[in-house]
């Protein structure tokens, strides 16, 4: 009887782990932090979760958070890129030219591009395509089954900002300022050197002639 409970409990567990792998298995997007403005090399990591092959992997762009403009080729996949009637670029489509990516595998897929300057996040919605017609939307709000991957966006430092100890930001007038205290205070300094140094000859000078 023991034996069978200990059995039981650890299939249940191993059935447990295999889910949560599944389950965390996400079509996420690198890095996850950017910064205001910057320039960055963004990765759409894709892992395959079916028996069936990946064949196909499309990604959108929200233009109000990214301007994406380059495309790293890979092998064994083509591209497309999606443009609107401005001709900014508003997504890319990967094709496999050859068995795409397998149970057991991932792939890497970057590109590159400019940050707003007013973003706050980027979210990405990315759709995974099966050699057997199915297709995972990775749309949804953050905790969700098939959540989009989320890029935090930082504020930019200002203009002459500069950053402390612990990483925060310094404004660049009072940096500019305390570089100012620093420069009088040895400017002072010095002056009250050669006041002291003068003083100390006329009482030298002084005493001699008594």
């Amino acid at each position: 009887m023991f034996k069978k409970i200990m059995l039981h409990t650890g299939l249940l567990l191993v059935g447990s782990m295999l889910l949560a792998g599944i389950a965390s298995a996400h079509v996420v997007v690198y890095p996850k932090e950017a910064t205001q403005g910057s320039y960055e090399k963004f990765t759409v990591r894709v892992p395959s979760e079916k028996d069936s092959p990946t064949l196909k992997v499309e990604v959108k762009f929200p233009l109000d958070s990214v301007a994406i403009s380059r495309f790293e080729p890979k092998a064994g996949w083509t591209y497309e890129i999606a443009k609107d009637t401005a001709g900014k670029i508003t997504g890319v489509t990967w094709k496999a030219t050859g068995d795409g990516l397998s149970s057991t595998e991932f792939g890497d897929f970057s590109m590159q591009g400019k940050v707003a300057d007013a973003a706050t996040q980027i979210v990405w919605k990315a759709y995974q395509t099966y050699k057997d017609g199915s297709v995972v939307e990775w749309v949804g709000a953050d905790g969700s089954d098939k959540p989009a991957s989320v890029t935090t966006v930082k504020t930019k430092a200002a203009a002459g900002a500069t950053t402390d100890s612990h990483g925060q930001v310094v404004a660049g007038t009072a940096a500019a300022g305390s570089s100012s205290s620093s420069s009088n205070t040895a400017l002072y300094l010095s002056i009250a050197a050669v006041v002291l140094g003068a003083l100390s000859l006329i009482v030298s000078a002084t005493k001699k002639r008594k």
